[in-house]
């Protein structure tokens, strides 16, 4: 069986996956760009180890040669996706990430057909972003297929890793994201409100620009589309506030400020910590005549699920030969891969 990367792998997500593969007897090859981190690690697990940066694009193409899968765990993804994907077309190597950045997903749909050339799959997202969501999109649109609009959410008491953390600071510079009529549309942060009950209790909620703004679409084709989450009314308001500040969020000394900030201060749950921080997840279609189907499942924190759905979709793609081609979980895993993973329940419908 040919050998598979996982990029990142010092990382908070990339160090969990690593740990867990070998975990399972697999043996991935660990890469990334921090030498050190990464031969550190190798030689803690007794695994392979390359190191490459990927603003070098001969190195990265070279770094890359011999894999069959890369898992790729370095965000930004906006900033590390493109070139990784461009090594694995060169190399005619399987490509998956944990991104949950819609312009990361959206430019990943748009090499399908490159993907299709070099015969690869191309699928991004195969994390907590957007597994559990995608999967709900995926059987609510099964159950009612002429839904023309989509809400999907979630209830996570996890908190973040520093790469999280560092992604969600240059998610402030964008606003908030819903689709509306087909078309991904720049709102304002907590753009909408309503109460809803992920399957805990009913909660005050909010809009974010959640990865499913674009994958949901991509599995569905439904074209309203928002992602919820719980916020308290008052940190809304401060939310509303802030947004008014999003000009001078986007300011790239504000941003290396940011980050750094965050880097320092967020190092990510423990173990203890993520078996204790369940996770809700909610969905809720309709159509035109104003029938709407619900979905609930209850899942692991979000981090478990991540590492538990990266090495599923490596699973899959070792003992089978998918069409190359652009893919979401759903479509590529099953509408029900959330369900197969440790510490999900049942998807319930109603």
């Amino acid at each position: 069986m040919a050998e598979w990367m996982i990029y990142g792998a010092n990382g908070y997500a990339g160090s969990l996956l690593a740990r867990e593969a070998v975990a399972r007897g697999l043996t991935p090859v660990l890469a990334g760009r921090n030498q050190k981190a990464v031969a550190d690690l190798a030689a803690e697990l007794k695994l392979q180890a390359r190191h490459f940066r990927l603003d070098d694009a001969s190195a990265t193409r070279q770094g890359v040669e011999g894999m069959s899968i890369v898992v790729h765990c370095a965000g930004p993804f906006s900033a590390t996706s493109q070139p990784m994907i461009d090594a694995c077309l060169q190399n005619q190597c399987h490509y998956l990430d944990i991104t949950g950045e819609i312009d990361v997903f959206v430019a990943a749909q748009s090499r399908h057909n490159e993907a299709t050339e070099a015969n690869i799959v191309i699928c991004p997202g195969v994390g907590f972003d957007v597994i559990p969501t995608d999967c709900i999109a995926a059987r609510l649109k099964e159950a009612l297929p002429d839904a023309d609009r989509l809400a999907l959410g979630f209830d996570s008491r996890s908190s973040f890793s520093p790469g999280t953390a560092r992604t969600s600071v240059e998610g402030l510079k964008y606003g908030g994201r819903i689709r509306k009529d087909d078309k991904i549309k720049t709102v304002p942060l907590a753009y909408q409100s309503r109460d809803i009950d992920f399957g805990n209790g009913t909660k005050h909620a909010v809009t974010i620009p959640w990865g499913d703004i674009a994958t949901a679409w991509f599995s569905t084709g439904i074209d309203d589309i928002e992602v919820f989450i719980p916020m308290a009314p008052s940190a809304a308001t401060r939310l509303r506030r802030l947004d008014r500040l999003r000009p001078l969020l986007g300011l790239p000394p504000v941003q290396a400020l940011l980050k750094h900030l965050v880097g320092r201060r967020i190092l990510g749950p423990d173990s203890s910590q993520r078996e204790k921080a369940r996770t809700y997840v909610w969905g809720e279609a309709q159509n035109r005549a104003g029938k709407k189907i619900t979905a609930r499942i209850q899942t692991a924190n979000g981090y478990d699920v991540t590492t538990e759905g990266a090495l599923f979709a490596v699973e899959f793609l070792r003992g089978n030969e998918p069409a190359p081609g652009y893919y979401t979980p759903s479509r590529l895993l099953g509408s029900d891969c959330i369900e197969k993973l440790p510490g999900s329940g049942e998807m319930h419908l109603e």
